[in-house]
Protein backbone atom coordinates (compact mmCIF):
# COMPACT_ATOMS: atom_id res chain seq x y z
CA UNK A 1 0.00 0.00 0.00
CA UNK A 2 0.98 3.65 -0.55
CA UNK A 3 3.48 4.84 2.06
CA UNK A 4 2.08 8.39 1.99
CA UNK A 5 -1.37 7.05 2.80
CA UNK A 6 0.03 5.03 5.67
CA UNK A 7 1.81 8.12 7.02
CA UNK A 8 -1.55 9.89 7.04
CA UNK A 9 -3.08 6.94 8.82
CA UNK A 10 -0.31 6.95 11.41
CA UNK A 11 -1.08 10.56 12.27
CA UNK A 12 -4.78 9.76 12.51
CA UNK A 13 -4.08 6.77 14.74
CA UNK A 14 -1.83 8.82 17.02
CA UNK A 15 -4.59 11.38 17.38
CA UNK A 16 -7.14 8.67 18.10
CA UNK A 17 -5.11 7.36 21.01
CA UNK A 18 -5.68 10.66 22.78
CA UNK A 19 -9.37 9.92 23.40
CA UNK A 20 -11.67 10.97 24.95
CA UNK A 21 -11.55 13.55 22.17
CA UNK A 22 -12.40 17.08 23.26
CA UNK A 23 -9.99 19.01 21.11
CA UNK A 24 -11.99 22.05 20.12
CA UNK A 25 -14.87 23.97 21.59
CA UNK A 26 -14.44 22.68 25.16
CA UNK A 27 -13.23 25.95 26.65
CA UNK A 28 -16.02 27.98 25.03
CA UNK A 29 -18.80 25.49 25.47
CA UNK A 30 -21.99 27.21 26.56
CA UNK A 31 -24.29 25.65 29.19
CA UNK A 32 -27.01 25.02 26.59
CA UNK A 33 -24.60 23.18 24.26
CA UNK A 34 -24.88 19.42 24.74
CA UNK A 35 -21.78 17.23 24.79
CA UNK A 36 -22.18 14.27 22.43
CA UNK A 37 -20.68 10.98 23.56
CA UNK A 38 -19.56 8.40 20.98
CA UNK A 39 -18.27 5.09 22.35
CA UNK A 40 -17.44 1.59 21.17
CA UNK A 41 -15.49 -0.07 18.39
CA UNK A 42 -11.70 0.23 18.57
CA UNK A 43 -11.70 -0.36 14.81
CA UNK A 44 -13.75 2.79 14.37
CA UNK A 45 -12.21 5.07 16.98
CA UNK A 46 -9.78 6.67 14.51
CA UNK A 47 -12.68 7.39 12.16
CA UNK A 48 -14.97 8.71 14.90
CA UNK A 49 -12.17 10.92 16.17
CA UNK A 50 -11.50 12.29 12.69
CA UNK A 51 -15.16 13.14 12.20
CA UNK A 52 -15.38 14.74 15.64
CA UNK A 53 -12.34 16.92 15.08
CA UNK A 54 -13.59 18.26 11.74
CA UNK A 55 -17.18 18.70 12.97
CA UNK A 56 -16.09 20.68 16.03
CA UNK A 57 -13.91 22.93 13.90
CA UNK A 58 -16.98 23.89 11.87
CA UNK A 59 -19.40 24.06 14.83
CA UNK A 60 -18.07 26.30 17.57
CA UNK A 61 -19.29 25.31 21.02
CA UNK A 62 -20.00 21.70 20.11
CA UNK A 63 -18.16 19.03 22.04
CA UNK A 64 -17.84 15.48 20.73
CA UNK A 65 -16.16 12.94 23.05
CA UNK A 66 -15.01 9.74 21.31
CA UNK A 67 -13.78 6.67 23.21
CA UNK A 68 -13.07 3.06 22.29
CA UNK A 69 -13.22 -0.11 24.35
CA UNK A 70 -14.82 -2.42 21.79
CA UNK A 71 -18.19 -2.71 20.06
CA UNK A 72 -19.70 -4.59 22.99
CA UNK A 73 -18.60 -1.85 25.36
CA UNK A 74 -20.27 0.80 23.21
CA UNK A 75 -23.50 -1.17 22.96
CA UNK A 76 -23.49 -1.71 26.73
CA UNK A 77 -23.03 2.03 27.21
CA UNK A 78 -26.04 2.69 24.97
CA UNK A 79 -28.07 0.25 27.06
CA UNK A 80 -27.15 1.92 30.34
CA UNK A 81 -27.50 5.44 28.98
CA UNK A 82 -23.88 6.56 29.24
CA UNK A 83 -23.36 7.23 25.54
CA UNK A 84 -25.43 8.90 22.83
CA UNK A 85 -23.95 6.91 19.92
CA UNK A 86 -22.49 3.39 19.92
CA UNK A 87 -19.90 2.61 17.26
CA UNK A 88 -19.86 -1.04 16.25
CA UNK A 89 -17.95 -3.12 13.74
CA UNK A 90 -20.59 -5.86 13.97
CA UNK A 91 -24.38 -5.86 13.69
CA UNK A 92 -26.23 -5.48 16.97
CA UNK A 93 -27.84 -8.70 18.21
CA UNK A 94 -31.62 -8.95 18.59
CA UNK A 95 -31.18 -9.50 22.33
CA UNK A 96 -29.18 -6.27 22.59
CA UNK A 97 -31.88 -4.38 20.69
CA UNK A 98 -34.52 -5.72 23.07
CA UNK A 99 -32.42 -4.76 26.07
CA UNK A 100 -32.04 -1.18 24.81
CA UNK A 101 -35.79 -0.98 24.20
CA UNK A 102 -36.45 -2.21 27.74
CA UNK A 103 -33.86 0.05 29.39
CA UNK A 104 -34.60 3.26 27.50
CA UNK A 105 -38.19 2.84 26.36
CA UNK A 106 -37.11 3.61 22.82
CA UNK A 107 -36.19 1.42 19.86
CA UNK A 108 -32.67 1.47 18.48
CA UNK A 109 -31.69 2.83 15.08
CA UNK A 110 -28.97 1.30 12.90
CA UNK A 111 -26.93 3.41 10.48
CA UNK A 112 -24.16 2.15 8.19
CA UNK A 113 -21.55 4.92 8.24
CA UNK A 114 -18.55 3.34 6.46
CA UNK A 115 -17.14 0.19 4.86
CA UNK A 116 -14.17 -1.88 6.00
CA UNK A 117 -12.41 -5.12 5.24
CA UNK A 118 -11.10 -7.35 8.03
CA UNK A 119 -7.59 -8.04 6.77
CA UNK A 120 -5.13 -10.75 7.72
CA UNK A 121 -1.77 -9.37 8.84
CA UNK A 122 1.59 -11.14 8.58
CA UNK A 123 5.17 -9.98 9.02
CA UNK A 124 6.63 -8.23 5.97
CA UNK A 125 9.31 -10.97 5.68
CA UNK A 126 6.73 -13.77 5.48
CA UNK A 127 6.73 -15.32 1.97
CA UNK A 128 3.11 -16.52 2.21
CA UNK A 129 0.98 -14.30 -0.03
CA UNK A 130 -2.53 -15.73 0.26
CA UNK A 131 -4.74 -17.95 2.38
CA UNK A 132 -8.11 -19.63 1.91
CA UNK A 133 -11.01 -19.12 4.29
CA UNK A 134 -10.75 -22.80 5.27
CA UNK A 135 -7.03 -22.49 6.00
CA UNK A 136 -7.63 -19.34 8.01
CA UNK A 137 -10.22 -21.14 10.10
CA UNK A 138 -7.83 -24.05 10.62
CA UNK A 139 -5.08 -21.66 11.72
CA UNK A 140 -7.24 -19.92 14.32
CA UNK A 141 -8.82 -23.12 15.64
CA UNK A 142 -5.41 -24.73 16.05
CA UNK A 143 -5.55 -27.34 13.26
CA UNK A 144 -2.74 -25.66 11.31
CA UNK A 145 0.17 -24.68 13.52
CA UNK A 146 3.16 -24.35 11.17
CA UNK A 147 3.76 -21.98 8.27
CA UNK A 148 5.03 -24.86 6.10
CA UNK A 149 1.43 -26.12 5.93
CA UNK A 150 0.61 -22.87 4.11
CA UNK A 151 3.60 -22.97 1.78
CA UNK A 152 5.85 -20.98 4.05
CA UNK A 153 8.93 -21.75 6.15
CA UNK A 154 9.11 -24.52 8.74
CA UNK A 155 8.24 -22.27 11.67
CA UNK A 156 5.44 -22.30 14.25
CA UNK A 157 2.56 -19.86 13.75
CA UNK A 158 1.97 -17.33 16.51
CA UNK A 159 -1.69 -16.32 16.78
CA UNK A 160 -2.77 -12.80 17.70
CA UNK A 161 -6.38 -11.70 18.04
CA UNK A 162 -8.82 -9.39 19.79
CA UNK A 163 -10.58 -9.62 23.14
CA UNK A 164 -14.15 -10.91 23.21
CA UNK A 165 -15.70 -7.45 23.70
CA UNK A 166 -14.47 -6.57 20.20
CA UNK A 167 -16.86 -6.54 17.27
CA UNK A 168 -13.98 -7.68 15.06
CA UNK A 169 -13.49 -10.70 17.36
CA UNK A 170 -17.19 -11.55 16.93
CA UNK A 171 -17.17 -10.92 13.17
CA UNK A 172 -14.10 -13.11 12.66
CA UNK A 173 -15.51 -15.88 14.85
CA UNK A 174 -18.79 -15.92 12.94
CA UNK A 175 -17.54 -15.41 9.38
CA UNK A 176 -14.23 -17.28 9.51
CA UNK A 177 -14.46 -19.82 12.33
CA UNK A 178 -18.11 -20.64 11.75
CA UNK A 179 -18.84 -20.04 15.42
CA UNK A 180 -16.10 -22.36 16.68
CA UNK A 181 -13.82 -21.32 19.53
CA UNK A 182 -10.46 -19.72 18.94
CA UNK A 183 -7.43 -21.89 19.67
CA UNK A 184 -6.26 -21.51 23.31
CA UNK A 185 -2.88 -20.37 21.97
CA UNK A 186 -4.42 -17.19 20.53
CA UNK A 187 -2.98 -14.14 22.28
CA UNK A 188 -5.83 -11.67 22.75
CA UNK A 189 -4.85 -8.01 22.67
CA UNK A 190 -6.79 -4.84 23.62
CA UNK A 191 -7.06 -3.14 20.26
CA UNK A 192 -6.21 -3.57 16.60
CA UNK A 193 -3.17 -1.32 16.93
CA UNK A 194 -1.77 -3.75 19.51
CA UNK A 195 -2.33 -6.70 17.14
CA UNK A 196 -0.50 -4.90 14.34
CA UNK A 197 2.34 -3.94 16.67
CA UNK A 198 2.73 -7.56 17.78
CA UNK A 199 2.88 -8.85 14.20
CA UNK A 200 5.44 -6.22 13.16
CA UNK A 201 7.77 -7.63 15.84
CA UNK A 202 7.10 -11.33 15.23
CA UNK A 203 8.20 -13.04 11.99
CA UNK A 204 5.96 -15.99 12.90
CA UNK A 205 2.93 -13.89 13.74
CA UNK A 206 -0.50 -13.65 12.17
CA UNK A 207 -3.27 -11.26 13.16
CA UNK A 208 -6.47 -9.71 11.88
CA UNK A 209 -8.23 -6.35 12.02
CA UNK A 210 -9.47 -3.35 10.10
CA UNK A 211 -7.67 -2.41 6.90
CA UNK A 212 -6.88 1.10 8.14
CA UNK A 213 -4.51 -0.21 10.81
CA UNK A 214 -2.27 -2.30 8.58
CA UNK A 215 0.90 -0.18 8.58
CA UNK A 216 4.20 -2.05 8.91
CA UNK A 217 2.65 -5.44 8.11
CA UNK A 218 1.56 -7.19 4.93
CA UNK A 219 -2.04 -8.10 4.10
CA UNK A 220 -2.73 -11.61 2.81
CA UNK A 221 -5.09 -12.09 -0.10
CA UNK A 222 -8.04 -14.27 0.93
CA UNK A 223 -9.83 -16.89 -1.17
CA UNK A 224 -13.33 -18.27 -0.83
CA UNK A 225 -13.77 -21.99 -1.50
CA UNK A 226 -13.01 -22.76 -5.13
CA UNK A 227 -12.28 -19.13 -5.99
CA UNK A 228 -9.01 -17.25 -6.60
CA UNK A 229 -7.49 -15.15 -3.81
CA UNK A 230 -8.71 -11.56 -3.57
CA UNK A 231 -6.55 -8.73 -2.29
CA UNK A 232 -8.23 -6.27 0.09
CA UNK A 233 -8.66 -2.91 -1.65
CA UNK A 234 -11.22 -0.16 -2.01
CA UNK A 235 -12.72 -1.80 -5.10
CA UNK A 236 -12.92 -5.34 -3.69
CA UNK A 237 -14.28 -4.17 -0.34
CA UNK A 238 -16.96 -1.97 -1.89
CA UNK A 239 -18.10 -4.61 -4.38
CA UNK A 240 -17.97 -7.39 -1.75
CA UNK A 241 -15.60 -9.63 -3.67
CA UNK A 242 -13.12 -9.53 -0.80
CA UNK A 243 -14.48 -12.29 1.49
CA UNK A 244 -14.16 -10.32 4.73
CA UNK A 245 -15.79 -7.06 3.64
CA UNK A 246 -18.13 -5.55 6.21
CA UNK A 247 -20.15 -2.44 7.05
CA UNK A 248 -19.36 -0.28 10.07
CA UNK A 249 -22.30 0.90 12.18
CA UNK A 250 -23.54 3.67 14.39
CA UNK A 251 -26.38 2.89 16.80
CA UNK A 252 -28.52 5.37 18.71
CA UNK A 253 -32.01 5.35 20.15
CA UNK A 254 -35.12 7.08 18.82
CA UNK A 255 -34.76 9.43 21.80
CA UNK A 256 -31.23 10.52 20.96
CA UNK A 257 -30.67 14.24 21.57
CA UNK A 258 -30.82 16.71 18.71
CA UNK A 259 -27.08 17.37 18.99
CA UNK A 260 -26.32 13.67 18.37
CA UNK A 261 -28.71 13.60 15.42
CA UNK A 262 -27.09 16.69 13.94
CA UNK A 263 -23.69 14.99 14.16
CA UNK A 264 -25.08 11.81 12.56
CA UNK A 265 -26.64 13.84 9.76
CA UNK A 266 -23.29 15.46 9.02
CA UNK A 267 -21.40 12.14 9.19
CA UNK A 268 -23.71 10.54 6.63
CA UNK A 269 -23.73 13.62 4.37
CA UNK A 270 -21.43 13.86 1.33
CA UNK A 271 -19.14 16.13 3.36
CA UNK A 272 -18.81 13.70 6.26
CA UNK A 273 -18.44 10.70 3.98
CA UNK A 274 -15.73 12.58 2.12
CA UNK A 275 -13.45 12.19 5.14
CA UNK A 276 -13.83 8.40 5.57
CA UNK A 277 -10.90 7.61 3.29
CA UNK A 278 -8.67 10.02 5.25
CA UNK A 279 -8.11 7.27 7.82
CA UNK A 280 -8.15 4.29 5.45
CA UNK A 281 -11.78 3.15 5.39
CA UNK A 282 -14.33 3.63 2.61
CA UNK A 283 -17.60 5.54 2.29
CA UNK A 284 -20.87 3.79 3.04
Amino acid sequence: MNSTLFSTRSLALAAALLVPLCVLGCATRKPEDRRVSVKGSDTMVILGSKWAEIYMQANAGRTIAVTGGGSGTGIAALINGTTDIAESSRPMADAERAEIQKATGAPVEEHVVARDGVTVYVHTSNPVKSITMEQLADVYTGKITNWKELGGPDRPITLYGRENSSGTYVFFKEHVLGGKDYAPATQTLPGTAAVVNAVTRDENGIGYGGIAYGEGVRHLSVAKAGAPPVEPSEATILDGSYPLSRPLYWYLTKRAPASARAFLQWVTSPEGQGHVKDVGYFPA
